[in-house]
Formats: C-alpha cells, structure tokens, sequence
C-alpha cells in the first residue's frame, strides 16, 4: 500500500453517480455538435424564409424557398463534417502507426519517454517508471497514444457519423421555421415564426450552455439575440427587394 494510502476510507474506484466511460467525452461532444447543428439550421432558415416573405406573401415561393435552403444547408453541413473529420481521422491513424512503428523500433526510448511524461504530471522518477512500464505491458500503444496525443486508439472520430448527424440535426432545425411560416395564416406568418424561432434558440441556448457548464443567462441572450437580428435583417431586405422589383 503507498503512503497514505491508510487514510482513505473510501474504496478504490469511480464515483457510481459520475459518468468514466472512456468515450463519455465523446459522446457528449456528439451532442453538442448536434445542438449546434440544430442551432444553424434554424438560423439560417428562418433568416431565408423570413427575407423571402417579406418580399412575397406566395405560399409557394416561400416553401420553396424554405426547401431549397434546407436541402443545401443539411447537404453542405454535412459534407463539411465528413471532409472536417475525414481528416482528423486521417492524421490520427497517422500518428498511431508512427507510434506503433516507434514502439516496435526503439522500445526502451518510448518507455523512457512515457515515464518523463509521467513525471512531468508530479510522479517520482521510480513510479512514473513502473507505472510506464505496467501500462506498456497492459497495452503499449493505448498507453503512448493517450500520454502522448490524446487519442484513443479503439474510439477515433467516424466521418459518416459526423455527416449524418449534422445533417440530421440541421434538418430538425430548419424544419421548425419552415413549418411554422408555411401553415401559419398569411396575416400573422411573420410574427409568429419570429416568435417560434426565438422560444427554439432559447432553449437551443440552454442546452448547449448546460452542456458546457457555461452561464445560461448569456447563452440564451447571445442565441437568441443573433437569431432575431438575421430575420429582421432578411425581412427588411427582402421588403425592399420585393418592393423594388415589385
């Protein structure tokens, strides 16, 4: 038993009520790049629905319109999330074979080195070495790859999930706007999908402050502040554009 050791009571292990799933972190920056889709999608389409029904009371012209962006925006982010972590996997199974390639080369170097990490984290030379050399044993190259890059050799980045969830996720967004504008009356169609789209930002706020233990309050103020002041910019332009070609 290491020196004081004796006095802790509790017994050895995580905390039952606290998430220590290896890929919690994972799975959480998932949700918040969900969150985060689902915010641009109602951005950016209640900003064009908005603009295109000021320029136009056609029910059509505004649904198309609506479609239109929604198709492109989900397409786009998700092309943009396979391409962003096409390559961040790419550079990690690049960074894992130069470890596994290091470790079967020079294995008494990499163990040195892992141990001078462990050091550098406040572990005496002698324990950093036996802990070095007990995770090597257990598993050399999920031991390099967490101290070294931060990357877990059986958890790396999936692009087609990062496609499909973004898309997914600007979907739901984009369809909260579209719905809202195209089966309200033509008298109240505005205002009520300003109003729609403000109460979803706000809560779209909350959870992506929840999520990253920020504060709520300016969360909300900055998501629904931006949401509100790309309608009213749209709105008044596609007012003036539709007057002009009017």
């Amino acid at each position: 038993m290491t020196e004081g050791a004796s006095d802790v009571d509790a017994p050895i292990g995580p905390h039952e009520d606290e998430p220590h799933d290896a890929s919690f972190g994972t799975r959480l920056n998932w949700l918040r790049a969900a969150v985060l889709g689902a915010n641009d999608g109602i951005v950016s389409t209640a900003g064009l629905v908005v603009g295109v029904a000021g320029a136009t009371t056609n029910r059509t012209a505004i649904l198309v319109a609506g479609v239109a962006g929604l198709f492109a925006g989900a397409l786009s982010m998700a092309a943009g999330e396979y391409v962003s972590v096409s390559t961040q996997r790419d550079s990690e199974k690049a960074l894992l074979e130069k470890e596994r390639r290091e470790l079967a080369e020079t294995p008494e170097e990499e163990l040195a080195e892992l141990a001078g990490l462990y050091v550098q984290k406040g572990l005496t030379d002698e324990l950093a070495l036996e802990v070095a050399q007990q995770l090597t044993e257990h598993d050399a190259l999920g031991a390099h790859a967490e101290a070294e890059l931060g990357i877990d050799p059986d958890d790396l980045t999936n692009p087609w999930h990062a496609a499909w969830a973004s898309m997914v996720a600007f979907t739901a967004g984009a369809l909260l706007p579209l719905l809202t504008i195209v089966l309200v009356p033509d008298g109240a169609r505005v205002p009520v999908t300003m109003l729609t789209v403000v109460v979803a930002l706000a809560g779209t706020g909350w959870l992506s402050a929840t999520l990253g233990a920020s504060p709520v309050g300016k969360a909300v103020v900055r998501n629904v502040g931006g949401g509100l002041l790309a309608m009213l910019v749209t709105y008044l332009i596609g007012t003036l554009v539709g007057g002009q070609v009017g």
